[in-house]
């Protein structure tokens, strides 16, 4: 388990939340969940509500449509945005490839980091687009 301090400094090592400072890096670690996941095991499925986002502290992830692979995402990377912004169902489905432990940040605490740091959505307008450019070029 991870203590504040270490989540605070994972936090920061995250493009989304490098421009926080410490105090309110100390505020989203209090929120963060820290959950163990197996190889094998799903975070989420496809058409599940979007109740809340994820931080890869260790291990890698992938995100697919049925067998179809969309993404394989490893340490500090995000998952499960997409839905918490927009309050629709899971768009794909995400499965732990190797043992791993993610953050989990729940719908309502994370829009209201939104909500008091805008700065922190264009972070994760970033990461859409960036994600949104990768999956076109292929």
């Amino acid at each position: 388990m991870l203590t504040t301090v270490e989540k605070v400094l994972f936090l920061k090592s995250i493009d989304l939340f490098r421009a926080l400072p410490a105090e309110e890096l100390a505020q989203i670690a209090e929120i963060a969940e820290e959950q163990e996941f197996v190889a094998g095991d799903p975070v989420f499925a496809e058409g599940e509500p979007g109740d809340a986002l994820y931080l890869v502290v260790e291990g890698q992830v992938r995100v697919h449509k049925s067998q179809k692979q969309i993404a394989l995402l490893g340490v500090r990377d995000v998952v499960g945005e997409m839905a918490v912004l927009d309050g629709e169902s899971r768009s794909a489905s995400v499965s732990v490839m190797t043992d791993s432990a993610l953050l989990k940040i729940g719908r309502d605490d994370f829009r209201d980091i939104l909500t008091e740091r805008p700065e922190i959505a264009m972070g994760v307008i970033k990461v859409l687009s960036h994600r949104l450019r990768e999956t076109s070029r292929k």
